[in-house]
């Protein structure tokens, strides 16, 4: 049958004020993976509109998006568009869990939760032609034995990092801001693949650098230990992202840069602990932060910490606070966020109860805009801080500082490389986006990641060159990026 799987751009991501590098990071890992259920005779076109005009003039029999919630008007708006061609509309994802019965109005067959269990039955289903309008995650989840992801849906050479992998499902944690807990509702919110199968997908990588997309990489200590002793001797470089506890327990950081770790997104949230107790963000509190970015330094790891404003004991001067704190400390790169009451969180829910919430705009609810009241500043104060603190940590002076913030040359050039390339090189991004040509920035990610880091001699000569830029070969978001 003739298949059409879409990613319909978040709104942020077509708007000139943003920045097109985010968006040109990672290839829908999501929807190839469902597309390997698929079998061999089926026609598949997958689409992400972040990185590719999407074509609206064919006739698939079967479509499937994936919804967040500020894509979810542009989702609609495509999946009307093709149920009025005959096509049975498949809607999944995060903003569909959440809010099923607006989705349900736009879609023929909706999937709550995580799909790898539902979507093989969907499938029975659709081809014995008694498709259900709803399939429902079973408490019991698991990814052991999943088919490897169809990679060679994936047009590589439009993402900067085509190296993406995801070896677990969730967090062990229950952060009230968090989306996690609605999307995982009714069974285990937290799961992890088999070790050799994990190692397996990442054999099956090209190059040299991956990034593993998991909320938690080191959530399952047991897991982490085995993956990692299993990666160990590949050559690989990778990022992840991880919370201030897992970095604190004895070994396991160490295991992780043996193994290629050069990069880790940190959930520092907030640095006031009666804020942290307020969102249930408990394996925060205690920890010291200063120790985690000094466990992660002394073993070569750069620091990309995420830091929420709009919590209820923040005042107008969160932002300057927050920003020294991050660059006398020696933070690579830094995510700000506006504090966001996701729909069925703990946090949505409460803030409704209180009568702070503005609108239901899903457009707005992309971390930049304040969609409800504050409690000690106004939403205008909340906004313009938030712009402020991206604007303050990457002026060159505080690019210096933080760089200098480090105790070796080697972590100083490293810094001031990451995070200027990063920040600083809008033009040159921009150009390569535009021609099509994001995967030529990958040696100089790795360079950065490779020359400064720790492999050295157990770099993997034989591993096979990542699909070239030029090429038109084809071999999951919210991001772990600034």
């Amino acid at each position: 049958m003739r298949v059409k799987m879409i990613l319909p751009s978040l709104t942020e991501a077509k708007s000139p004020l943003f920045r097109p590098i985010k968006y040109s990071l990672f290839p829908p890992l999501g929807l190839a993976t469902l597309a390997a259920y698929l079998g061999p005779d089926d026609e598949i076109d997958l689409q992400d509109e972040h990185v590719e005009h999407l074509r609206l003039d064919d006739d698939p029999e079967l479509v499937v998006i994936q919804v967040y919630i500020t894509n979810a008007s542009r989702a609609y708006r495509y999946a009307d568009h093709y149920r009025a061609r005959g096509a049975h509309v498949c809607l999944g994802g995060l903003h569909v869990t959440s809010l099923p019965d607006e989705a349900a109005a736009h879609a023929d067959t909706l999937f709550l939760g995580p799909g790898e269990d539902t979507w093989p039955e969907f499938l029975k289903d659709f081809k014995a032609g008694k498709a259900r309008q709803r399939y429902v995650a079973p408490a019991k989840r698991s990814i052991h034995g999943i088919p490897p992801i169809r990679r060679d849906l994936i047009k590589r050479h439009l993402y900067l990092v085509p190296n993406s992998i995801v070896v677990s499902r969730g967090c062990p944690h229950r952060c009230d801001f968090c989306y996690k807990e609605a999307f995982f509702e009714g069974g285990n919110s937290y799961y992890v693949q088999k070790v050799d199968e994990a190692l397996a997908e990442i054999e099956r990588l090209p190059g040299r650098h991956l990034y593993f997309l998991d909320d938690h990489l080191l959530g399952d200590p047991r897991f982490a230990t085995m993956l990692f002793e299993g990666m160990k001797g590949m050559g690989r470089l990778w990022q992840s992202a991880a919370t201030v506890n897992s970095v604190l327990k004895p070994k396991l950081l160490e295991k992780a840069a043996d193994a290629g770790l050069r990069s880790l997104f940190v959930g520092f949230e907030n640095l006031d602990t009666n804020n942290l107790r307020d969102h249930q963000k408990v394996q925060n509190l205690g920890r010291d932060y200063a120790a985690c970015i000094r466990r992660l330094h002394e073993q070569d790891v750069m620091v990309n910490g995420s830091f929420v404003f709009g919590m209820d004991a923040d005042e107008p001067d969160v932002f300057s606070k927050t920003v020294d704190w991050a660059v006398t400390h020696g933070i690579e790169t830094a995510t700000f966020h506006v504090m966001t009451p996701y729909p069925s969180t703990g946090l949505f829910h409460r803030i409704e109860q209180e009568k702070r919430l503005l609108h239901r705009d899903w457009d707005l609810y992309d971390t930049r805009h304040a969609v409800f009241r504050p409690a000690r500043m106004s939403t205008t104060q909340l906004e313009e801080g938030y712009q402020r603190a991206y604007r303050d940590f990457y002026t060159w002076r505080n690019l210096f500082a933080g760089a200098s913030a480090h105790e070796n040359l080697t972590g100083k050039l490293r810094h001031f490389a990451y995070a200027a390339g990063w920040k600083k090189c809008e033009p040159l991004w921009h150009l390569l986006i535009r021609g099509r040509q994001v995967a030529r920035g990958l040696p100089f990610l790795e360079a950065v990641l490779d020359g400064l880091g720790k492999v050295g001699d157990t770099r993997r000569e034989h591993l096979p060159e990542p699909t070239p830029a030029t090429t038109d070969a084809t071999l999951h978001a919210e991001t772990y990026t600034p």
